[in-house]
């Protein structure tokens, strides 16, 4: 439990949410409401008494909605009876690895990634391998990366990512796939940005193989975070001891937050969130890459992965300063690993377009008074 580490975000939200006039660009949580027809189907689910649990791998209406939106979205046939509702990705993540990858076996991840990925693992007594990804590589992690590595159990790939906002290239993540067949490793897709891409198309490893285990939810395209609901595709083997953990660890997901997900699927409504944030993601990348060095235009998700060295080589002195001074909150990079991390800041374009304007106005008053060294 030692190795677990925590968010230095979370201190800076902290700080933050005490200054009226901040401008949040730290955390990774949209600022758009879902489709109306989830709140409205919330609040009856509540009148109607549906707040009592549904089976452990959540309600079937769920499940088969979910399935529908893979042939819609992919041209992919999954079964329902394959897809589990989670208590949000978190819930997905403890019971996927707990599932695939046995305790002392090597969990690898890109570096930088998601931070909870390797609390996960440390609490299940999983060693977390990383691979450094860099620009020269789109941030992806290649097969040839990993093929000298002994005792793995899963690889871990997340398109769009976190933080970098890069988009895993369909070449890519087929020979990612095919090379985890062929050596006998669980490949764990993390989806949950698919629907916020901007400029290409996004592919599910299910394209690839309906061996790999897909993670989503419906905290980020969907606009329902503190809804907690996430969802899991299985391989047909794995469904019932998914069941059986599940049923011991959290019972079920929440169910009146599942009978609102059933509205969820408003694609009218979720075009004009990818709209909104592409709208975001062209003004602020426009801005940012004239006072910072960025390697990557972000593909997708919300994030931009900024090279701060010409003005500081510590991510978190930078990111407490620009908040001390000019009240904008951004996520310092060592929060997500270790490569290079300290010369790297996440901005986060969960914040409407006025703000994102305002923070950046700040950030050009701040880089130019060198008294911050």
């Amino acid at each position: 439990m030692e190795k677990i580490t925590p968010f230095i975000v979370m201190d800076i939200l902290k700080k933050a949410r005490e200054m009226p006039d901040a401008v949040h660009m730290e955390v990774g949580e949209p600022d758009l409401p879902p489709s109306p027809r989830v709140e409205d189907a919330f609040v009856k689910a509540i009148r109607d008494r549906r707040f009592f649990y549904t089976s452990a791998c959540g309600l079937w209406e769920l499940r088969k909605k979910i399935s529908e939106h893979y042939l819609k979205t992919y041209n992919v046939d999954v079964s329902p009876e394959r897809i589990i509702i989670t208590p949000g990705t978190s819930g997905a993540f403890l019971i996927v690895l707990a599932l695939f990858v046995e305790r002392g076996k090597r969990l690898i991840l890109s570096d930088p990634s998601y931070p909870c990925y390797k609390n996960f693992a440390y609490f299940l007594g999983i060693e977390p391998y990383f691979i450094p990804v860099e620009k020269e590589t789109n941030y992806e992690i290649m097969p040839e990366m990993i093929k000298n590595i002994d005792n793995i159990g899963a690889l871990m790939v997340s398109s769009p990512a976190n933080p970098t906002g890069n988009l895993y290239k369909v070449d890519t993540l087929r020979k990612l796939v095919e090379f985890c067949k062929e050596h006998k490793i669980w490949l764990i897709s993390d989806e949950i940005y698919h629907g916020l891409v901007y400029d290409e198309k996004e592919f599910t490893a299910l394209d690839f193989s309906q061996d790999a285990i897909v993670i989503n939810g419906f905290s980020k395209y969907f606009c329902m975070p503190g809804f907690r609901l996430g969802w899991v595709i299985f391989p047909e083997d794995f469904v019932r001891k998914a069941e059986i953990l599940i049923q011991n660890i959290f019972i079920a997901a929440s169910t009146p937050a599942q009978y609102a997900a059933l509205e969820a699927f408003d694609y009218k409504y979720l075009e004009i969130v990818k709209n909104t944030f592409r709208e975001r993601r062209n003004l602020l990348y426009a801005e940012l890459k004239d006072i910072f060095e960025i390697s990557l235009k972000p593909e997708g998700a919300f994030y931009i992965w900024t090279d701060i060295s010409r003005y500081e080589d510590d991510s978190v002195r930078f990111c407490n300063l620009l908040l001390e001074k000019k009240a904008v909150a951004v996520t310092p990079g060592v929060d997500f690993g270790r490569n290079k991390t300290d010369r790297y800041v996440r901005f986060a374009y969960t914040t409407n377009i006025s703000h994102l304007r305002e923070g950046v106005r700040r950030i050009r008053e701040f880089v130019q008074d060198i008294s911050f060294k």
